[in-house]
């Protein structure tokens, strides 16, 4: 359905991609894989002729054999023979349509039914998505969606005009386990009643074991494997594939050992914060977390993950219980009070891009609580030794946010909230935007600076197995309530709760026959 032939991309100088060649076939899913930068997504949206005007495409890209590359009739192409579900759902949609519309807009693109027919047409595709109640979500605005629904809305318009190819580029990375699933199960299902050819592009290797049937492997612009599915799992065959396999982690893997029992540097009791029109978001959550110790806090979007990490740094307003950092008070503290406590508590946020300043040198902002809570510290002294301390190296303080890799960003993320020495450090989903190599560097060295500073960290995550791999203890959150909570090897091992075990249903193994079991015995599929 879909050749790529010697494709070559490059800006200016820059080679994003160098003679990429594989083939998509009609009925299957082919993942291209890789790190940031490889060249994935660069030689996908080539197809579509939606790179930048500063790209250079050579080699040659055929749709059932029509030639794309410098193609005069691409617009007839995209949304119509090709399909596209990006990877952020709620950038990808026009904030100020409803989704309706915009999936009707899809289809006139192409064709021109009448009224009734197109507004048919939109509900028939949001119903075969699996959406509840179409007309509802297609008179609604994104905002009043949640991702799980803004990224099957997505699919409905990619498959509007009913393509030959959907490329979908990272298509579940936002998600939580639960949703990811559905999606999942989802693209399964266009594939097998459609007979649709899906280019999936992904970081993820557990997704790609659950959906994909064939991989190409690629590392600087380059192809360097491509095998079938579970061959490539069994018996990879280059060396950066067996590293990207090897980061993985596993829910069957290793736990840490509790620590010696110290003292509670952190605690909610009975905490609950409500917001307005009836909203539960935490109702009636108690929690230590001690000295040493990280606390795993799992769940879907909306079951309170956040807003819990919000109430113990002041940011979140508590209708009820208390919420206790270093031995104040939050719900009681005067401001002088809160700002004193809020000194001993570091924050490492999800999007490290939109944590940094990007007009500030990455000194400057790891300076910036120094200056603000400790003024007399020598700032650049102690900027150097946080830049060592995560590997960075004190000669990087004068760069920019924009010239470092994801990665690189979140360690100086990492190296800010440590600044002040904090008693406590708050991470919320801190890896969820990072490739899987890169994602186990950065928890091992939160790992590692954890064992060396002693400080008690809650982790807030979806991902179940890097929270086996970083917890000592885990707590499951469902609606704002606590169902589960104890050591991460029982939780997560031998769970109690039918919620946590269905987190854990829903969460891919990277082992493409045992997903297919997982799958056949009923225990995957997530509901419709």
């Amino acid at each position: 359905m879909l050749e790529f032939d010697g494709v070559s991309v490059a800006f200016g100088a820059v080679q994003a991609a160098r003679g990429v060649t594989f083939s998509l076939r009609r009925g299957r899913v082919l993942a291209l894989v890789g790190e940031s930068g490889s060249g994935k997504s660069v030689t996908a949206m080539a197809a579509l002729g939606l790179l930048p005007p500063s790209a250079t495409v050579a080699g040659s890209i055929r749709l059932s054999g029509d030639e794309l590359v410098g193609s005069a009739s691409l617009r007839t192409v995209r949304g119509a023979r090709i399909g596209t579900i990006f990877q952020e759902p709620m950038s990808a949609w026009n904030p100020v349509h409803t989704i309706g519309t915009q999936i009707a807009e899809a289809v006139t693109a192409h064709r021109r039914p009448g009224r009734a027919a197109l507004r048919d047409r939109v509900l028939s595709l949001l119903a075969e998505v699996g959406l509840d109640d179409p007309a509802r979500i297609a008179a609604s605005y994104p905002h009043q969606l949640s991702g799980g629904q803004l990224q099957r809305a997505m699919i409905a318009m990619a498959i509007s005009c009913d393509p030959e190819v959907l490329i979908a580029d990272e298509p579940t990375t936002a998600l939580d386990v639960t949703v990811q699933a559905g999606i999942l199960a989802l693209l399964r299902r266009l594939r097998d009643t459609h007979d649709t050819a899906v280019l999936l592009i992904t970081h993820d290797m557990g997704v790609v074991a659950d959906l994909a049937d064939d991989v190409v492997v690629m590392r600087s612009g380059e192809v360097v494997e491509s095998s079938p599915v579970t061959p490539l799992f069994a018996a990879p065959a280059h060396a950066y594939t067996r590293a990207l396999l090897a980061a993985v982690p596993s829910l069957t893997g290793p736990v840490l050992d509790p620590p010696p029992a110290e003292k509670i540097v952190a605690s909610v009791r009975d905490l609950s914060v409500h917001y307005r029109g009836g909203v539960r978001a935490v109702d009636g959550v108690s929690l230590d977390i001690p000295a040493g110790t990280v606390v795993g806090l799992v769940g879907e979007s909306g079951s309170g993950k956040s807003t819990i990490g919000r109430a113990l740094v002041g940011l979140s307003p508590i209708t009820a219980g208390t919420a206790t950092v270093d031995g104040t008070d939050l719900s009681r503290a005067s401001a002088r009070a809160l700002r004193a406590v809020r000194s001993r508590i570091g924050v490492v946020f999800q999007d490290p891009a939109a944590a940094l300043d990007p007009r500030r040198t990455i000194g400057d902002s790891i300076a910036e609580p120094l200056l603000l809570h400790s003024p007399t510290t020598d700032a650049p002294a102690r900027v150097a030794s946080l830049l060592d301390s995560v590997k960075l190296g004190a000669s990087s303080a004068g760069r920019y946010p924009h010239e470092l890799s994801g990665g690189q960003r979140q360690r100086v993320v990492i190296a800010r909230a440590l600044a002040l020495r904090p008693a406590l450090l708050i991470a919320d989903e801190p890896t969820s935007a990072l490739d899987v190599s890169i994602q186990a560097e950065v928890l091992a060295l939160l790992a590692e600076l954890q064992r060396t500073h002693g400080f008690a960290c809650l982790f807030i995550s979806h991902d179940l197995a890097v929270v086996r791999a970083v917890a000592h203890r885990v707590a499951v959150l469902h609606r704002g309530r606590v169902v589960e909570e104890g050591a991460t090897g029982e939780v997560l091992s031998s769970p109690s709760d039918p919620y946590t075990r269905r987190l854990l249903a829903a969460a891919p193994v990277p082992d493409p026959a045992a997903q297919r079991i997982r799958r056949e015995n009923a225990l995957f599929e997530a509901e419709p």
